[in-house]
C-alpha cells in the first residue's frame, strides 16, 4: 500500500448511511403507483447498483425484478422517487463513525480523494456540502456520469488517465461487491468495509484485499500519522 496516491470512496453506505431517506423516497413512490410499500429493512438489501435497480427490486418487493414490470412503470417510479427523495433533504442520512476525521487527516497527509458512486449525480453535490466533506474531493462521480457504473472500472480508469496514475497507486474503498469487482475489473487494490449494505452477504465474500470494520483503519494502514 506504500505506492497508494488516490484513494476512490463509494458514499452510500461507506460514507454515508442514506438508506433511511432513500427508503422513504422508495416507499412513497411505489405507493403512489398502487403498489405495496417498502420498509428501511428492505431496501437496506436493495441498494447499491443505482436507483433504476433499487426501484425495480422496490416494485417488485425483492432482490430480482419482476419481469413483467413494464418500462413505463419503471421509469414513472423513478420519477416518482427522485422527486421524493430530493423533498427528503437528505435529513435523515448520516456519516458513519470516524468518516469525516478519516477524510481529513488523509487530505492532509497529501493523498488525492474521489467520490465513485452509483448514486444519481445530481443528488452528491449537495448531499457533500450538507455534511460538511466536499472539500476534501478532487473528483465526484456520479452512477450516470459515465455509460457504465461499478462494478464496471470505467470511472475508476478515468480517474487513473486523468491523475496519469497507475492502478498500483489507487485504492477504492467500499461496502459492496460492486466496490470490490470494480477496483478488481481495473487491477487496483480494494479496502472492504463490514457494514454498510452488500445485500446481506459478508464483504469478506468478495475478495478485497483488505476487510475493517471502521474506516478509520484506512490510516493505520496507509501510515498517516494524526
Amino acid at each position: 500500500m506504500n505506492q497508494i496516491k488516490l484513494i476512490a470512496f463509494d458514499l452510500d453506505g461507506t460514507l454515508l448511511d442514506s438508506v433511511p431517506d432513500l427508503a422513504v423516497a422508495a416507499d412513497q413512490a411505489v405507493r403512489a403507483l398502487g403498489y405495496p410499500g417498502v420498509s428501511e429493512l428492505q431496501v437496506r438489501d436493495y441498494v447499491g447498483n443505482g436507483a433504476d435497480v433499487l426501484i425495480g427490486r422496490a416494485l417488485s418487493q425483492s432482490l430480482t425484478i419482476d419481469p413483467e414490470l413494464s418500462a413505463a412503470t419503471r421509469n414513472q417510479a423513478r420519477a416518482l422517487f427522485d422527486d421524493f427523495y430530493e423533498q427528503t433533504g437528505h435529513k435523515l442520512s448520516h456519516l458513519y463513525a470516524n468518516v469525516k476525521q478519516t477524510l481529513s487527516e488523509l487530505h492532509d497527509a497529501g493523498f488525492t480523494l474521489a467520490v465513485v458512486t452509483n448514486k444519481p449525480s445530481k443528488f452528491v453535490p449537495h448531499i457533500l456540502e450538507q455534511h460538511g466533506i466536499d472539500g476534501f474531493f478532487s473528483d465526484v462521480i456520479g452512477g450516470d456520469t459515465f455509460p457504465h457504473k461499478k462494478p464496471d472500472p470505467m470511472a475508476l480508469n478515468w480517474l487513473l488517465e486523468k491523475h496519469q496514475l497507475s492502478a498500483a497507486q489507487m485504492l477504492m474503498v467500499g461496502d459492496s461487491k460492486n466496490d470490490i469487482l470494480a477496483a478488481k475489473n481495473a487491477g487496483c487494490a480494494s479496502f472492504g468495509l463490514t457494514y454498510g449494505y452488500n445485500h446481506g452477504e459478508p464483504i469478506a465474500n468478495a475478495g478485497p484485499d483488505v476487510v475493517a470494520d471502521n474506516i478509520a483503519e484506512l490510516l493505520e494502514l496507509l501510515a498517516v500519522c494524526a
